[in-house]
């Protein structure tokens, strides 16, 4: 008889500032309320530090099509942004996404 094996304990890697920023802000723009609006207030946190926070920043002023306004009295940040068009050559249309019309084998 096998004998079972033992799995062996995964490490967990402790998420650094900029991934959990970073994840914090996604989900705040992909949020529908947020998505509706066409725009976002993230607002810093004490756990948020200077590094992270001008990191993320960086990241999201490269973005063309995202306004952010700095408000100084309480560091947040407001991120507007429009719908893409449908015309809009950065929005791809993808095959897989389509409707499938499968028939049916019997």
């Amino acid at each position: 008889m096998a004998s079972p094996q033992k799995k062996k304990p995964q490490e967990s890697k402790p998420m650094s500032g900029v991934e959990r920023l970073t994840i914090r802000v996604s989900n705040m723009i992909n949020h529908p309320i947020a998505q509706d609006r066409k725009w976002a207030t993230i607002h810093r946190l004490d756990t948020d530090g200077d590094r992270e926070w001008d990191e993320v920043m960086s990241a999201l002023a490269e973005v063309d099509s995202i306004e952010m306004t700095f408000n100084d009295e309480d560091e947040s940040v407001t991120l507007r942004w429009e719908a893409p068009a449908d015309e809009d050559p950065r929005v791809e249309a993808h095959e897989e996404f389509d409707a499938v019309e499968e028939l049916t084998p019997f």
